[in-house]
């Protein structure tokens, strides 16, 4: 279920990713080309990339710290690009958004390596 979850998810960050991008375009204004960029790669790839392993690996996606790295993945894959987005268009008040967001991103993207050592043989 986890695996199934992620890989939609991915594919929710993606179509509205490659919208967004359209929509920057249709108006010859790309400023929040960095947010787009983030929002699509750590939303709809990474996300994706996951839930792959995750069914390919099921004793991966059984584990307890799957669901935490999932989870922390969430909000971190919309905090970040939501975080970048508001810098860039209100200015560095917020700045504190997108580090946490990218914090609370390498600390998944670290969880999810600890369960590839785990589960995956040599």
């Amino acid at each position: 279920m986890l695996d199934s979850l992620m890989m939609r998810a991915g594919a929710m960050f993606l179509i509205v990713g490659m919208v967004w991008g359209i929509e920057m375009g249709i108006r010859q204004e790309f400023s929040l080309a960095p947010a787009h960029a983030h929002w699509n790669l750590i939303g709809g790839v990474l996300l994706f990339v996951f839930g792959l392993y995750y069914r390919m690996v099921p004793a991966a996606r059984e584990s307890a710290l799957a669901k935490w790295q999932a989870s922390l993945h969430f909000v971190g894959a919309i905090l970040f690009p939501v975080g970048v987005a508001i810098v860039i268009k209100k200015g560095t008040g917020l700045i504190v958004l997108p580090i946490i967001g990218s914090l609370v991103v390498v600390l998944a993207v670290t969880l999810f390596a600890v369960i590839v050592f785990r589960t995956s043989r040599a």
